[in-house]
């Protein structure tokens, strides 16, 4: 059965360097059938989109684009794999890549609120 991530909100809990959420940043997770979208912002990003599918296993592919709080319009690709924790939330391991910038590739965690 699919994961839904709808009307979830995740907080990223740990990050590369050379990405920019951080623990201020809050992701708003809302999805219809397997398509996935979010609205995010906090931190370093002042407006932040994304656009995913999501697997039957609740894997996601996804990419996003945002506003950082030097004005630059940054864009990126991302996979995300689930995790059940314990306490019933969802923990997101992410390997992500800067299509703008200097194309660099990172890791993050993000967890469930």
């Amino acid at each position: 059965m699919m994961i839904d991530y709808n009307g979830k909100i995740f907080r990223p809990i740990v990050n590369s360097e050379n990405g920019e959420t951080s623990s201020e940043t809050v992701f708003k997770y809302n999805q219809t059938g397997n398509i996935l979208t979010s609205e995010y912002s906090g931190g370093k990003i002042k407006m932040g989109h994304l656009i995913g599918i999501v697997d039957e296993n609740g894997n996601i592919d996804m990419r996003y684009h945002q506003v950082n709080n030097r004005n630059e319009i940054m864009t990126g690709i991302c996979k995300s794999r689930p995790e059940f924790l314990e306490n019933g939330k969802i923990r997101l391991h992410e390997s992500w890549e800067w299509t703008s910038g200097d194309k660099s590739k990172g890791q993050s965690i993000i967890e469930e609120q």
